[in-house]
Formats: structure tokens, sequence, C-alpha cells
């Protein structure tokens, strides 16, 4: 057993110091990314904000809107091969999301994606433990049968890891465990890292060698968004802040006059009975089950979110989103916001 005695910071024990800028306005901000990936040579342009592969929030419905934006979305593994043909999805725009069980051959994507097959640019291969051997291997199989696709791997938390992927064949790591909103690995495990220091390490690591991160879990409100671009963080995937819009279609659930969402996390008890008829005899559920206020469309919350990174960056003195990073310098806080009065409406 041992200690490290050195902090470890969250996104809520932080806040950006604001800075000289010659910025004129919000509006003059670019918060596009281009990139090229490591392994595939492939390029992508747009708002790097990811929509999480939850079945309430990750849906084609989703996906469709945040493509307006130039955002991408994260497919659920769950949807089907009907939703997957529908002519009117920009494959661009969408991941598909598989699991370490999953067969990886190319038939496979072909039976779901039909002639489509070939515009599907991303891959995320999902599991919540990505420090086993058996991944890596699976990271090695996955970019010897695709080495055209864009290849996401995760979720991870540490530098060494995240080195580790990217040479087996990532282009892209997801970082994070256990600082989602209904997740309750930290709590049923004791296993985790502070979001923000997590990004911080990984970014680096993952950038020493021409790879790229996703920042996966613990974003709260806007101001979370920017520090993890702030941070390092190539990519930014959202859950919370994008559930219990009418785009996620999750449940309905009416309290008096009041429309509420049923939202949970996909290794909980809700989502395993749903999705494969029982909880596992040899795992604990590590997910809770909630009811969020419905929100109606995503869009007011998009604006909200493109917003506030807009603002951040004039703050910082960042023109581009690209720059963030070179821009930021993070102040520790004792608390960051004023609670005397919350909000009711």
């Amino acid at each position: 057993m041992r200690i490290e005695e050195d902090i470890k910071l969250d996104f809520a024990d932080v806040l950006i110091k604001p800075k000289r800028s010659t910025l004129r306005s919000r509006k003059d901000v670019d918060i596009q990314r281009e990139f090229t990936f490591k392994w595939s040579q492939s390029k992508w342009k747009g708002i790097p904000i990811i929509a999480s592969n939850m079945d309430t929030v990750g849906t084609f419905s989703m996906a469709k809107v945040l493509a307006k934006y130039e955002m991408l979305t994260t497919i659920h593994k769950f949807a089907s091969q009907e939703e997957w043909n529908d002519p009117s999805l920009l494959l661009d725009h969408v991941m598909l999301s598989i699991g370490i069980t999953d067969d990886v051959r190319s038939d496979m994507f072909e039976t779901m994606l039909g002639k489509r097959v070939k515009e599907m640019q991303w891959l995320c291969l999902d599991v919540a433990n990505g420090y086993t051997e058996r991944f890596v291997d699976y990271v090695k199989i996955v970019r010897e049968q695709f080495p055209e696709k864009v290849i996401i791997a995760g979720n991870v938390v540490t530098a060494e890891m995240t080195e580790q992927l990217i040479l087996a064949g990532a282009d892209v790591v997801k970082v994070g465990i256990g600082p989602g909103s209904v997740c309750t690995t930290r709590k049923i495990t004791g296993v985790g890292y502070p979001q923000l220091s997590a990004v911080i390490e990984c970014s680096d690591a993952a950038h020493g060698v021409g790879g790229h991160i996703i920042s996966d879990g613990g974003c709260t409100v806007p101001g979370d968004v920017a520090k993890a671009f702030g941070g390092g963080a190539d990519f930014v995937m959202l859950g919370g802040m994008l559930a219990g819009h009418e785009e996620g279609e999750g449940e309905l659930v009416t309290r008096g006059e009041e429309k509420f969402v049923r939202f949970y996390g996909m290794s909980s008890d809700t989502a395993m009975e749903k999705f494969y008829g029982e909880v596992a005899n040899y795992r604990a559920s590590e997910g809770k089950t909630v009811l969020v206020p419905y929100r109606g469309p995503v869009e007011n919350t998009i604006q909200e979110i493109l917003g506030g990174l807009r603002s951040a960056c004039t703050y910082a003195g960042a023109r581009r989103l690209k720059d963030l990073p070179k821009c930021t310098t993070f102040v520790r806080v004792n608390r960051q916001l004023n609670q005397r009065f919350l909000e009711t409406e």
C-alpha cells in the first residue's frame, strides 16, 4: 500500500483566472476544432462536444439536433439496425459504441449499418475498466480490422494507461472513472480520480504520443465544460447536462403538475434489467436512477453551453478554443458559487 500526497482537483476546486484580452466580442471566438488523428489519419472539424452513449442521451433524435451545431453523439449500444439505416442520419456526426464482448468482424458492422458502413468514421470501444490486458489486446484487434476508422478507447484516468491505449491503436482515449452524475462506481468500489487532474495528466500524456482525449463525466454547469477544455481535453462528453430533454426519448413521469424524465447510469439496476433481464450475480450495480425535471427541446441547453464556452474564452483571452489551454491559469478555491438564492424557475 502507498499514498500519493499531491493534491488532485475536480472542476469545483478551481476557477479560471481572467486575463487581459483583445477580443471585442464573444462572437469573435472560434469554438470549432480541426483534428487529424494519429492512426486513422482522417480529419474531422466541428465543435468537440459529445453526447454520451446513455440510452436516454445518446439517441438518434439527439444526434440530428447536435449535428446542426457540428457536434457529436455517441449512439448507445442498444440501438436497432433500422435506426442506424435512417437515410437522414449524418454518420460523420455519430459514433458507434461497442463493448469488449462484441464481434468485431467487418460483417457485423455491415449487418448493423448495411451499405452505409463505409460512411461510419467513429468507433467507440466502451468499457467501465480500461485497465485490463484484455482490453488493450482488443484495441489492437479493432485497429487491425479497421485501420481507417477513428477509434476511441476508455475509460481510464492515468497517464501511463492513456499512453498504452494510444500505442495499442486508439486515436482518442476516454478519461473518467466515477465522476458521472448517475455513476456510483466511487461509492461501490472506492476507485476513481478527480476529473480535472485526470484530464490534465492524461491530456499531457496523450499529446506527447500524438493522441487525443475525451473528458467523460463530471460536468454539471457550462463552466465545467470550459474548465475541461482549459485543462487540455480535446473533446468533452456530456450525459447529465443533456438529460431530461425530449430528444433523449426517456420515460416521462408526471408528479402532480410537474413532469420528470427517468435518468439512470448504464451500469445501474434499471439499465441492466432493461437490456439484460437481470443484474448478473457476480457484479453490483454501479449506477443510480433519478428523476430529472423535463427540460423540453435540447437546443436551449446547447446555446447555454456554447455561449458559456465562448464567454470563458473571452475572459481567458483565447481567440480560439484550441488556444484555451495555453491561456488558462486555474485558481484553487474553497467556494466558487454564491448559493444565497437557489433557482426556482
